[in-house]
This record gives C-alpha cells, sequence and structure tokens, in this order.
C-alpha cells in the first residue's frame, strides 16, 4: 500500500471506530441515570450505610451533576464500544505485521482483555469497599472535645414526643407521618404526597461531605491504575521475549521487585493495609505468572526454530 492508500485506509478505520463510539455513548447516556452512576457509586453509599452516616453526595456548581452525567456516559461509550474500535485499530495495524507478529497479538490480546477485567472487579468488589469503610469508621472515631452539655435536672412536665423507629420505611405511610430510618439513619416526614428526609449525622470531630465529582474523578483514575497494573504479566513476557531482560535475571531480583510492588501498591491504595494486601498479593502472583508465559514464549520459539531447521 502506498502512503495515500494508508492514509485512506486511517480514515476509513477512524470513521467506522467514531461510528460505534457514539453508538456506545448513546446507549450509555440512556443507562447512566438508572444503571451506570448508581454501580459506580454503590461501594461508596454503602459503605456510608454501614458505618451510619449519609448516604447522599453533594456537588458544589450547578452544572456538576450534568457535566459528571455527560461525562460517565461519554467514559462508558468508549468502554461498551472498545471491542469494535479495538478491532478497527487492529485492522489498521495488522496489514503493517509479519504473520508472526499478528499470531502473537491475537494469541496475548485475549488474556490482556481479561487482566483488564479482573483488575477492575478487583477494585470494585474488593479493595473500593474495604477502603472506603476504613475511611468512614476513622473519621467516626475521633471525637469531639469540649464542654458537655447542659442537663436540665427537671422532669418534663408533658409526655415526650416518641418518633417511631422503622427498619427502612412503612409500607403505606399517612400524611403528616414522622419516623426514622434506622437502617439508613435518617428522619423521615411524610407531607404533600411525598417523602422528605433529614440525615442525621455523628457527633463527632468531622463530618464527611462527599462530592459527587471527586469520586468519580477517583474512581476513574483507581480503575485506570488497577487496570494498567494487572497488565504486568504481558509486560515482563515481552521483555523476556525481545530479550531485554533474563529470566535469571527477574528471578534472582524477585526480592527487590517485590519491594519495589508493594510500594508502588501502597502509593494506589495509602493507609489502608487490607486494601493495599489486596492489590499487592495479586501483583506478586501476575509477576510471577509473567516469568511463567516468559519461559514459555523463550521455549516455543526455540521449539519453532529447531522445527525450520529440520525443515
Amino acid at each position: 500500500m502506498t502512503v495515500g492508500e494508508h492514509l485512506e485506509e486511517l480514515r476509513t478505520r477512524l470513521i467506522h471506530g467514531l461510528f460505534g463510539f457514539v453508538a456506545g455513548a448513546a446507549i450509555c447516556f440512556a443507562l447512566c441515570r438508572q444503571v451506570i452512576l448508581p454501580v459506580l457509586t454503590r461501594p461508596l453509599t454503602q459503605a456510608l450505610v454501614r458505618c451510619g452516616l449519609n448516604p447522599q453526595l453533594y456537588y458544589t456548581e450547578a452544572a456538576q451533576p450534568f457535566l459528571v452525567y455527560m461525562e460517565v456516559s461519554l467514559l462508558g461509550g468508549a468502554v461498551l464500544a472498545s471491542p469494535w474500535l479495538l478491532y478497527q485499530l487492529w485492522k489498521f495495524v495488522a496489514a503493517g505485521l509479519y504473520d508472526k507478529e499478528r499470531r502473537m497479538v491475537t494469541k496475548y490480546l485475549p488474556l490482556s482483555i481479561v487482566l483488564l477485567i479482573a483488575g477492575e472487579l478487583t477494585l470494585y468488589f474488593l479493595v473500593l469497599p474495604v477502603t472506603l469503610e476504613f475511611f468512614f469508621r476513622f473519621g467516626n472515631s475521633l471525637p469531639l472535645l469540649g464542654e458537655s452539655a447542659h442537663v436540665d435536672p427537671h422532669p418534663p412536665t408533658t409526655r415526650p414526643f416518641i418518633v417511631p423507629i422503622f427498619r427502612g420505611d412503612p409500607a403505606i405511610p399517612q400524611e403528616g407521618q414522622v419516623w426514622i430510618d434506622g437502617d439508613r439513619n435518617r428522619l423521615n416526614a411524610f407531607f404533600n404526597s411525598s417523602t422528605h428526609t433529614i440525615y442525621l449525622g455523628t457527633d463527632n470531630l468531622v463530618s464527611q461531605i462527599i462530592t459527587l465529582p471527586e469520586y468519580i474523578s477517583m474512581v476513574e483514575g483507581m480503575l485506570l491504575a488497577f487496570g494498567l497494573s494487572f497488565q504486568l504479566p504481558l509486560v515482563v513476557m515481552a521483555l523476556v521475549s525481545v530479550g531485554i531482560v533474563e529470566v535469571a535475571f527477574l528471578r534472582a531480583m524477585r526480592r527487590y521487585i517485590y519491594f519495589v510492588i508493594a510500594i508502588i501498591a501502597a502509593l494506589i491504595i495509602p493507609d489502608v493495609a487490607a486494601g493495599w494486601l489486596m492489590l499487592m498479593i495479586p501483583l506478586f502472583g501476575l509477576y510471577e505468572l509473567g516469568i511463567y508465559l516468559g519461559v514459555r514464549s523463550l521455549r516455543l520459539r526455540a521449539e519453532m526454530e529447531a522445527a525450520e531447521k529440520r525443515s
């Protein structure tokens, strides 16, 4: 292919990829309100509820919810359309690769995708719930020091009003009814045919105010970090395959590399021992998997070269 033909092929692939991205973004835009945002914020809201805190998120500017909605929809569209985008990229790149290079990519690309998904699931189901709950419980442990509140020694002359406590909400609330939702730590009042809520805080030194944009940005950054971290086996295998490092060197330096991995895991998840271990231990295993894949690729290459010599 000439340079002009390559550019025409690139233009075609970009247009096809753009159509796939727009379709994915449209689907995510329709599902963002009911599915994507609730799923992304579920680890946070569940951790807040378990700690007896207000599970609501805040925003400080009028346009922030809409901007977050659009950002999540566009990123979700890119993720949803990623198989189609990768296919378009592959169709463009494959034309300039040798057969052996094509086989190498098609052989290890599924493993890369599996590792990427494993990293995201590890973050979502293990690391985020543990780290968030740790931070909230630590914040709840900071006492508010000061003078004790005055206690009235005289008993009330009238019977005090007792607010009923429900494990959730009443099945059919009555107009003017007031109750405490013990599961979500909030005071509810039903009037004008709708429920109005006041979330009850704790008597601590600090109180959380978590904004939606900051939380979404944090989750996006951690998803990227975990997805890239779980590509470690392929990185190690590539270094061994091209001869940059030897397998014997990787094995001899294992203790030092483990130390570097522990530091990187601590930088990604600081101050939480459980979350740090949940990232560090899988990375140790992924490093060993990379050494195994590197040895296997060298063995296969040697067998292929021997077969070519015999033929």
